[in-house]
């Protein structure tokens, strides 16, 4: 199951540069202005084998002293109700502060796995300015420069150390399939609309993962379980930001499910957060239905209306175009059903398996039609093809004697017609080319 890391400290310590360096990607927005963090960053971070979730937690920036710790508070304490391990990070340059002894205090008082970073150690005289953290009774600084690397790898190390070993769920291996979404999206009234009678068939199972609750839905011939998202679960004791706990809770989901919903607004269309969520179920490999909700509230519904809507959410959601797209109303249960039968449809799509003849006699001949092209006047052949088993999305391997030169854009294109040929609606698909 997933792992959540929290990064958390006062503005301008470094928190979005360290983002940026663990998940090796530019989308935290760096400067040297404190609070320029305003949306909160997440992303997938791997070292020795292991994957996990990280959360840049920004937006602490506000113009009045008074709430501007109030908000410190929440994100704090948000970040501690959910989060694995916690990263707190101080600045060596600046010292310890009447902010960081906050913070620290109550990282003190929870039960959390909390590193302790010291950043900015961009010098090798710098270093020993970090022993004066141990004032926040945290333990050992973790010395770091997150802006040219030093120090990275003993973290990481450090991290991993805190993580649970990937238990398999003791319970049926039944699908999974989280609705996830934009607070305000219907979620929870979709939830509650698929649960509405029969309560006493719903039982509620603990996962493995720490505070992940399955609900089970076992009528009309459908068996499987609901993942906890925001509406199913009671809220976290603090008074939350909607956003941010939105997002740790769709990360959580997201990782724990097979299938997932992602429900849009139609009263509203795609906005940047739908686009966040649907890419973390994209590099989660997850099963995608997306769900357009509160379709009672559009006036016209014309069909060339519909048609316009699902091109428009498949250009927003390109490369990847090959998802179902359901209009519901979760208020007057209009399709609500045809969601389950969907994403159960989309569910076996993920798990299908065909047999290597099958695809050998499907695609020599078209590959004998339309070979890779040639590179630098070598030619290449693919000998042949076959499925890789137990894995997370359906996944082929195309072997060849010049593996190395066949190109992403040859593989897009045997990608289209392996989904013309076979039904794999709403699931990725992996395509590699092999050494023969």
């Amino acid at each position: 199951m997933g792992n959540l890391v929290a990064i958390v400290g006062r503005p301008n310590v470094g928190k979005s540069t360290l983002f940026n360096r663990l998940t090796q990607s530019r989308r935290a927005i760096v400067n040297e202005e404190a609070g320029t963090t305003r949306d909160r960053q997440y992303g997938l971070c791997e070292w020795a084998g292991k994957e996990f979730s990280v959360i840049d937690t920004g937006g602490w920036v506000v113009n009045s002293e008074d709430i501007f710790e109030g908000e410190i508070n929440n994100q704090v304490a948000i970040a501690l109700d959910e989060a694995d391990v916690v990263m707190f990070v101080v600045d060596v340059q600046s010292g310890i502060t009447d902010l960081d002894l906050h913070v620290a205090e109550i990282l003190r008082r929870s039960k959390k796995n909390v590193i302790l970073v010291a950043n900015k150690v961009d010098t090798f005289d710098l270093q020993y300015q970090a022993a004066e953290f141990y004032a926040l009774g945290l333990g050992d600084p973790f010395i770091l420069s997150a802006v040219n690397g030093l120090g990275s790898g003993d973290l990481l190390d450090e991290l991993v150390k805190n993580f649970s070993s990937d238990e398999k769920e003791t319970f049926d291996d039944l699908p999974r399939f989280a609705i996830v979404g934009r607070p305000n999206a219907g979620k929870s009234s979709l939830v509650n609309a698929f649960m509405g009678e029969d309560r006493h068939i719903v039982t509620d199972i603990a996962g493995t993962t720490r505070d992940s609750i399955y609900t089970r839905y076992n009528k009309f011939g459908h068996d499987f379980y609901l993942v906890d998202t925001a509406g199913i679960r009671k809220k976290a004791k603090v008074n939350e930001d909607t956003e941010y706990y939105s997002v740790i809770r769709a990360i959580r989901a997201i990782e724990n499910s097979d299938v997932c919903v992602l429900m849009i607004d139609a009263t509203r269309g795609i906005e940047s957060q739908d686009l966040n969520i649907f890419s973390l179920i994209q590099r989660n490999k997850k099963g995608l239905v997306v769900c357009v909700n509160k379709w009672d509230l559009v006036e016209k519904k014309d069909p060339k209306d519909i048609k316009a809507i699902e091109k428009s959410i498949r250009e927003r959601l390109a490369p990847f175009v090959d998802f179902p797209i359901v209009f519901t109303s979760a208020i007057t249960k209009h399709h609500i059903f045809k969601v389950i039968e969907t994403s159960t449809k989309v569910y076996e799509n993920k798990t299908r398996r065909i047999s290597g003849a099958k695809l050998n006699d499907f695609f020599l001949p078209l590959i004998e039609n339309y070979p890779p092209p040639a590179y630098k006047g070598k030619y290449i052949k693919i000998k042949y093809v076959s499925q890789l088993p137990d894995t997370q999305v359906p996944t082929f391997v195309f072997f060849a004697n010049l593996p190395q030169y066949i190109k992403s854009p040859y593989l897009r294109f045997l990608e289209n017609k392996l989904r013309e040929n076979w039904e794999f609606n709403g699931t990725p698909i992996l395509l590699f080319a092999r050494q023969k």
